[in-house]
């Protein structure tokens, strides 16, 4: 059944991670919505049987985002296919939970791999695209932990710290170009997040940082009870794309919400705490 309520122009979406989690509601809400689709996973068939819908307007690609070629090809069948790609939407990505002496370097570069340099190599492949047609919309999936982070998630934080700091920079880069650019920072949603699919914690752990796994004991304890809804967060970004002058940021869920203005608070607070001391910098006669 057909729910063109959500979206009133036709588009081409490019949306990676598409085999589960928000990946999956946005897919199928926008099939559903009569739009044309190319989707990304590690897991093709995952990925047909997840969506269970077999149409034109359905592109499911194989794409290794840490693989720039991988990347780029899944791009051009893309735009071979339906001649344009007006939005994408960089969801693919995992959580990685430790302090950062429990965690290897290899375990840092991997997740920095899919959750930041997958992002980089979508955006450089189709900004040529998006350039040649002088529009576009590019949306980039952070977390709130990309803005408030919690303890024990230092390295996941930090990769969604830099999607939040490079989305910033490319919205002004581009916006000249017709191209807009949005970060969502979501709270916690009932997707598979928690789960091994989607989530990796060390393996390593230290017996001092008890306050580490006190506080990965209680993110665990809201697998299935989380209280975003993510078809409501899918709707919601389906929503931005369509608007003429969509936000830079947008925060998804009360709990993100709230923790976004309370760091604000922290950080206005620390800042003219040393008000004094950061202005006393210059050079003196």
């Amino acid at each position: 059944m057909k729910n063109n309520k959500i979206i009133e122009n036709n588009k081409v979406w490019f949306i990676t991670g598409a085999s589960k989690g928000f990946g999956l509601s946005l897919v199928k809400q926008l099939l559903a919505a009569g739009q044309k689709v190319a989707a990304t996973s590690r897991y093709v068939a995952s990925l047909v049987k997840a969506v269970g819908e077999v149409s034109d307007n359905f592109l499911p690609l194989y794409v290794n985002l840490s693989d720039e070629k991988s990347v780029a090809e899944a791009i051009q069948t893309t735009q071979n296919t339906f001649k344009s790609i007006d939005v994408v939407i960089n969801n693919a990505g995992y959580g990685i939970g430790g302090s950062i002496e429990e965690l290897t370097d290899e375990e840092a570069r991997e997740s920095f791999d899919i959750n930041v340099f997958g992002t980089l190599n979508v955006i450089r492949a189709v900004m040529p695209f998006m350039r040649e047609q002088k529009s576009g919309h590019i949306i980039n999936i952070s977390s709130i932990a990309g803005i408030a982070a919690g303890t024990g998630w230092a390295l996941y934080a930090a990769t969604k710290f830099a999607v939040i700091g490079l989305s910033e920079v490319l919205a002004d880069d581009v916006r000249s170009m017709g191209i807009k650019v949005t970060v969502v920072a979501p709270g916690a949603f009932r997707t598979s997040f928690l789960t091994p699919d989607s989530l990796v914690m060390t393996k390593n752990p230290i017996s001092e940082y008890q306050d580490v796994r006190n506080s990965h004991a209680r993110y665990l304890q809201m697998d299935g009870n989380q209280i975003g809804d993510p078809e409501k967060a899918a709707a919601a970004m389906i929503k931005i794309a369509d608007d003429d002058n969509p936000p830079v940021h947008l925060l998804l869920g009360e709990d993100a919400y709230s923790r976004a203005m309370t760091k604000l608070g922290v950080l206005e607070k620390e800042f003219k705490l040393n008000e004094e001391l950061s202005k006393s910098m210059a050079y003196q006669g």
